[in-house]
């Protein structure tokens, strides 16, 4: 029978680059049309009801745009919809987080240092806390700071930091930036699903009808497609946090993250105010370059006994005593140490490493048993680990790995 493992493993594969492909379909739309927006000129020639055009030379060929700030005064033959960019990244999006800190929760999702929680309450949490960002953005949009666009994302910033401190004091580093990461999305999906489309059906059903579209729709919508261009690029960041430990392995992750947002707003006003103005603000670079040496100085502000430096001493979980007791436990326990603690240790060994890669430690009893089927992924059946121009691992330590996960499955 093919191992269920790899299966697993492969469909995360597709699910993730489902994920990344739609994401760039989404964020390319995105960042075209507000920059679109933004470089509308006013012209003596346009036509009744638009607001700006704006020629553009790309591919070969000439493009002229012409902007209805409302509508046209008929809808016309061939219109296109940009929202299934928005609608699959988010359900591949939310695939995915079920597939690695779902069913692979023990591993990833929980930190029992931070809080004693079973695996369902995780999940729950999890699944529970990204709804709570889009209602409460959605009341405040609503509300009398709707008219306020500066407060309102102040507000929001606010709500952001909150959060982003509450998910490091449930999930491990690496969950809690990507849950932060998630719940932003969410807002912004929801923006698109909730908001923008149906008041562009509004405006579509107004003049399939005859009557004159209400100008207020479109600026619903134009601000809500605002706010989620100046989430995408903290978004992005978060998505790809796991592969950095210094942003999500430190006691200051959560600041790091909330910094992050502040980054992604001084780009993008940099750009937004290039397209509209011919010319964007230096300052705005500079901004951005305290930002990111104040979150490189909290990486390693203090040291601190994080996600994955508290398993040596942790108690083990259930599912670590399985695989620590099982047979050939010992013999792929020496073959782990011997072959990957040098570069995955608490103090890596090997020359110019100063922290273990993606924050893994394999050191312990502990830790190679809480680590067991990436082990059995990266270095039993493949060759991914370690790097052979590092360590050559022999077939005969693979296999013992290989021989152990698979007796701790079958006991």
């Amino acid at each position: 029978m093919y191992d269920l493992a790899i299966m697993w493993d492969w469909v995360g594969f597709a699910v993730r680059w489902l994920h990344i492909v739609t994401a760039m379909a989404w964020i390319g739309a995105s960042f075209y049309f507000i920059a679109l927006d933004l470089m509308l000129k006013p012209s003596p020639t346009l036509p009744e009801g638009a607001s700006g055009e704006e020629w553009e030379v790309h591919g070969g060929g000439f493009y002229h745009t012409t902007k209805y700030l409302v509508a046209p005064r008929e809808l016309p033959e061939h219109l296109t919809w940009h929202k299934w960019q928005s609608y699959t990244t988010w359900l591949s999006g939310a695939a995915l987080l079920m597939i690695v800190y779902w069913v692979g929760g023990e591993l990833f999702l929980l930190d029992p240092t931070k809080a004693d929680l079973a695996l369902w309450q995780g999940i729950v949490i999890s699944a529970g806390s990204l709804t709570i960002g889009w209602i409460a953005y959605d009341r405040l949009c609503k509300s009398r700071l709707g008219t306020r666009p500066t407060a309102l994302m102040l507000v929001l910033f606010g709500i952001l930091v909150a959060m982003s401190w509450g998910y490091n004091q449930i999930f491990t580093g690496r969950a809690a930036l990507l849950h932060l990461g998630a719940f932003t999305a969410t807002i912004m999906t929801a923006n698109v699903f909730f908001q923008i489309m149906p008041n562009q059906r509004i405006v579509v059903a107004d003049l399939k009808a005859g009557r004159t579209p209400d100008a207020k729709y479109g600026k619903i919508a134009k601000l809500r497609s605002t706010h989620n261009n100046y989430l995408t690029l903290p978004v992005i960041f978060l998505m790809l946090s796991n592969h950095y430990p210094l942003a999500f392995g430190t006691q200051f992750s959560w600041i790091i993250a909330s910094l992050v947002f502040l980054t992604g707003v001084t780009i993008r006003h940099y750009f937004n105010t290039m397209h509209a103005t011919g010319k964007g603000p230096l300052w705005t670079w500079g901004v951005t370059a305290v930002l990111f040496i104040v979150m490189a100085w909290l990486s390693t502000a203090s040291t601190w006994d994080g996600d994955y430096d508290a398993l040596g001493t942790a108690e083990m979980t259930p599912r670590d005593r399985q695989f620590a007791s099982a047979e050939g436990f010992d013999d792929a326990y020496n073959t782990v140490v011997g072959n990957c603690s040098m570069c995955h240790a608490r103090e890596p060994a090997w020359n110019g490493l100063r922290w273990a890669p993606k924050g893994v430690h394999l050191e312990t009893e502990a830790d190679v048993a809480r680590h067991a089927e990436e082990i059995y992924l990266q270095a039993g059946v493949s060759h991914a680990m370690p790097p052979p121009n590092a360590i050559q691992m022999d077939e005969d330590a693979r296999r013992r790995i290989v021989a152990w996960v698979r007796n701790a499955r079958d006991g």
